[in-house]
């Protein structure tokens, strides 16, 4: 979910436009430039709606070489068979999601990893993302997901001696990293936010900014693994931060994490399932990543599973 700011995105049409309809209107979006048109004017009728999510995270594999206390990510091993997913990005893009997420665990442990992102640029209209830890984006990786790519996102918490603390990998191997990602394509900073990182909020925020981010994704710790999530005081101090921020990155925050931000939402009426929905390493589609349950999907496909998923939520709410 998008922070208010100051800041304007440029829109103009080119073959890789994808127009998506829903209750808010018409939605044009570019994804080699990640530019967004709402024409809110017009609201088609809802039997011309996007039948799937605007945006889907897949977890292709729970497989991850960092051992981060807070992540929500499952410790059981899985991993997604290619066919599969390739199956269920075709019936997704066919049915209006605009986007998906790659992530996991590590995404580039993925054993087809750079062959499945290259398969989806190439072979649909879906906006290509990635969720990592960046510290196997080497050149020889990021040679081969050169153009195959739309966005990536980084995932870092606190700098310096923080991030080394939390994550057990070299910064400084890290900020190499994202010198040579900047080079391939466009990308933004995760960055979880509790009582051990808030402290660094605003160095890292710097830091993001002068190493090329465009955007700096707030991910307010979430109550995982026997973790009480983020404490009350320091989402006062990150709200009064977000208040204050002038740099020159987007600012977003999850949505589990808006409560009290001065977020902005074009999509007013496209909430929920019609916004987004997660696919574990399992083959679960999920309301969100952080979601214990959800509905298998089987050979019916992601939309049949997607309706289990909403008729479920109806009858248990």
């Amino acid at each position: 979910m998008e922070l208010k700011s100051k800041m304007t995105t440029h829109f103009s049409t080119n073959p890789g436009t994808k127009v998506r309809l829903g209750p808010d209107g018409i939605h044009l979006f570019a994804r080699g430039s990640g530019a967004n048109l709402l024409i809110g004017e017009i609201v088609p009728p809802k039997s011309m709606w996007a039948a799937a999510p605007r945006q889907v995270s897949i977890a292709l594999t729970n497989t991850c070489d960092l051992s981060c206390s807070y992540c929500f990510a499952p410790k059981t091993h899985a991993s997604l068979a290619f066919d599969r997913i390739i199956s269920w990005l075709n019936e997704l893009d066919a049915n209006g999601t605009i986007g998906v997420g790659f992530g996991g665990g590590e995404p580039t442990l993925y054993h087809r990893f750079a062959e499945l992102c290259a398969h989806t640029s190439r072979n649909t209209g879906l906006a290509v993302t990635f969720t990592t830890h960046g510290h196997h984006l080497d050149e020889a990786l990021l040679a081969q997901l050169r153009g195959n790519v739309h966005f990536v996102r980084v995932s870092m918490d606190g700098v310096g001696s923080t991030y080394e603390r939390l994550r057990g990998r070299s910064f400084d191997g890290l900020t190499r990293r994202l010198a040579s990602l900047r080079e391939i394509v466009p990308f933004g900073i995760n960055y979880v936010v509790n009582s051990c990182t808030l402290t660094d909020i605003d160095t890292a925020a710097e830091f993001a900014e002068a190493a090329g981010a465009s955007e700096f994704l707030l991910l307010p710790e979430q109550a995982v693994n026997a973790r009480g999530g983020i404490a009350d005081e320091t989402a006062q101090k990150l709200q009064e931060w977000v208040e204050s921020y002038s740099g020159g990155m987007r600012l977003a925050v999850s949505e589990k994490g808006s409560d009290g931000m001065p977020t902005s939402d074009p999509f007013e009426s496209e909430k929920g399932l019609r916004a987004y929905a997660h696919i574990d390493a399992t083959g679960l589609i999920k309301h969100t990543s952080y979601a214990l349950h959800g509905i298998p999907i089987n050979s019916r496909g992601v939309l049949v599973a997607l309706g289990e998923l909403r008729n479920h939520h109806h009858t248990t709410i």
